[in-house]
């Protein structure tokens, strides 16, 4: 198994452990990193800054799970399907999921996961993306615009992909 795959299904598994260790104790589920995550002030990294042209975080992070099967399904709003199949921008911080200065497949969060302060969201607060041609790594924020997808039943809990994508400045 690549070393990005074992990241996806790692993510996937610490979801589901939340939501099941919720159910077995009979508590309603609880999503993993509900919300975009937590940018501390103490952050050496700054907070994204608004842009008018991406889709807001805010939007991608409302969306609610429920548990079937044992396993943690997204449930989108109205606002999330509109973006099926459409091209979009999304900004974030990268997350490489293969070693190397130049990366084609990666996952875009909401916070930078190299912040010691910050605290990660779950599936909701990342995006996997899929390049035409590679993108350098950054530890800034980065802008991506592809074809959008939203993902009902993601094999490896994700919520949302962008393929095709190219770098934006």
């Amino acid at each position: 198994m690549t070393m990005h795959r074992h990241t996806i299904r790692l993510l996937a598994a610490l979801a589901l452990a939340a939501a099941l260790g919720a159910q077995a104790q009979g508590t309603a589920p609880i999503p993993m990193g509900t919300g975009p995550g937590v940018h501390s002030p103490d952050s050496p990294f700054a907070p994204l800054p608004q842009r008018p042209d991406v889709v807001p975080w805010s939007m991608l992070t409302a969306v609610k799970t429920k548990v079937e099967k044992n396993r943690v399904l997204p449930v989108f709003q109205q606002e999330q399907v509109a973006l099926q199949n459409r091209p979009q921008r999304v900004q974030g911080f990268m997350m490489p999921l293969e070693p190397g200065e130049k990366q084609t497949h990666f996952l875009l969060s909401s916070v930078p996961l190299s912040c010691n302060f910050c605290v990660p969201g779950g599936p909701e607060s990342m995006v996997e993306v899929k390049t035409r041609t590679p993108v350098r790594y950054t530890l800034d924020p980065v802008v991506v615009e592809g074809r959008f997808a939203v993902l009902n039943d993601d094999p490896y809990g994700l919520y949302y992909r962008i393929t095709d994508a190219v770098d934006v400045k």
